[in-house]
């Protein structure tokens, strides 16, 4: 008997939790009984994550070696982000201005969401100023980073560890080599764990409906199809248009991360599948020093989809208290947004914290917020796709622009990826 694909066994624990959730709507003993599994298969991914993480960069900046040539692709990879992030977040304010979702909403049928949870989080990252951003990627305990999941100081901590094992030389080999160990026995590690991802999906969707309910969607439906709308587009034509450049056929491409994007939009957790998604490019013929450090460090600076939709939902509140913001108001929204959306991926609800933080600098009613914070999960979901999508082709971009894309490796492992690819063979 042919076994079921992750794929669909995915499949099939989104639709039971689906159904689970609407039969038992607004019945708390569904969440009781499935927060549980779904907080396990949660524990299970944040519990790889930072080996996978620590070891993949010591390993990938060793084989580099040269300083030199990290800053390069350090300064291109930031560079990248940037652009691209701009351009969602472009894109999030052109498709608010197009179709205005905000219009026309009655506040009255809204169901006001609490808040405050989001709030004392958003006044410790207020703070944080750009500078300070860039001070807290040095980590004063490296043991506390990683206890914290803090992202940025571990991936600074690694990249420095693996360039002091590459000037030790042959004295630093055996460390190279435990780590390349432990990277590999991670990603074997993360196999097992994907097992139980889909009894993760069924108890994190189930409770999601269960106490959301389908019908929450219904008076802010115009929101939610501009906001998936507009992701679409961004990921079909702006990422295609990418692609296009890097060799690849969004589609295919899109098809050959089905697993991952289906595992981290029925999750809303991008750190699900990252182990998965620098394992496949890798396979692509992305070399494991670039993939090692793009994908982690596009976790907390190449947000595509949240800052596309940070855009669009700071529109849509104007929009709802009936607020017309000028092109120049429109325009220090952008630059607010780029640089509150960098450096906070670890945060909680970052989208929401954000927001938080940007409404007011930009003039703009926070307490709006309350009331779309009834379906940010399920806003999340997709914004979560897009951050997988962004990140996966971030690493194949970085490759090509360093003319280290292996199209042989790409041929032999997904030869249906790349319509151009016999041309390397």
């Amino acid at each position: 008997m042919r076994r079921i694909g992750l794929a669909w066994q995915i499949c099939i624990g989104l639709v039971l939790g689906i159904v689970v959730g609407a039969i038992f709507f607004e019945n708390p003993k569904v969440a009781e009984i499935l927060q549980p599994i779904g907080d396990i298969f949660i524990h299970l991914i944040k519990m790889i994550v930072i080996p996978i993480v620590i070891s993949s960069i010591i390993v990938g900046v060793a084989g580099v070696g040269d300083i030199k040539k990290l800053g390069k692709l350090g300064g291109k990879t930031i560079l990248y982000f940037e652009v691209v992030t701009t351009i969602a977040i472009v894109v999030g304010l052109l498709a608010a201005n197009l179709f205005h979702p905000g219009t026309g909403v009655d506040k009255a049928n809204l169901e006001k969401s609490d808040i405050s949870s989001y709030v004392s989080t958003t006044e410790q990252t207020q703070h944080s100023g750009f500078v300070e951003t860039f001070v807290h990627i040095v980590p004063t305990n490296v043991i506390q980073s990683m206890a914290q999941g803090d992202m940025l100081a571990i991936i600074f901590f690694s990249v420095l560890f693996g360039l002091g094992i590459a000037a030790i030389g042959e004295k630093g080999k055996p460390v190279l080599a435990f780590f390349q160990g432990t990277s590999e026995a991670m990603f074997a590690v993360t196999n097992m764990v994907m097992k139980f991802a889909p009894f993760g999906v069924f108890a994190l969707i189930g409770i999601t409906v269960s106490k959301f309910g389908i019908q929450s969607l219904i008076p802010l439906s115009k929101l939610v199809l501009t906001t998936y709308g507009t992701m679409a587009f961004f990921v079909i034509v702006i990422l295609g248009i990418i692609a296009k450049w890097a060799g690849l056929n969004i589609f295919k491409f899109l098809k050959f991360l089905k697993d991952e994007l289906l595992l981290s939009f029925s999750t809303a957790s991008s750190e699900t599948v990252l182990p998965r998604i620098m394992n496949k490019m890798e396979q692509i013929g992305c070399p494991k020093s670039i993939t090692s450090f793009v994908i982690p460090t596009g976790y907390s600076f190449n947000l595509d989809g949240s800052t596309l939709y940070q855009a669009l939902a700071a529109i849509f509140i104007a929009q709802m208290y009936g607020i017309d913001m000028s092109i120049t108001q429109q325009l220090s929204l952008i630059f607010v947004l780029m640089i509150t959306s960098k450096g906070i991926a670890g945060v909680p609800g970052v989208s929401f914290v954000v927001l938080l933080a940007t409404l007011g600098s930009v003039g703009l009613p926070v307490e709006g917020l309350a009331f779309i914070a009834g379906i940010d999960r399920l806003l999340d979901m997709g914004r979560t796709a897009v951050n997988v999508v962004g990140n996966s082709l971030a690493a194949v971009v970085i490759s090509k622009w360093e003319g280290q894309l292996g199209k042989k490796e790409a041929m032999q492992n997904t030869g249906y990826l790349n319509d151009e690819i016999s041309k390397y063979s």
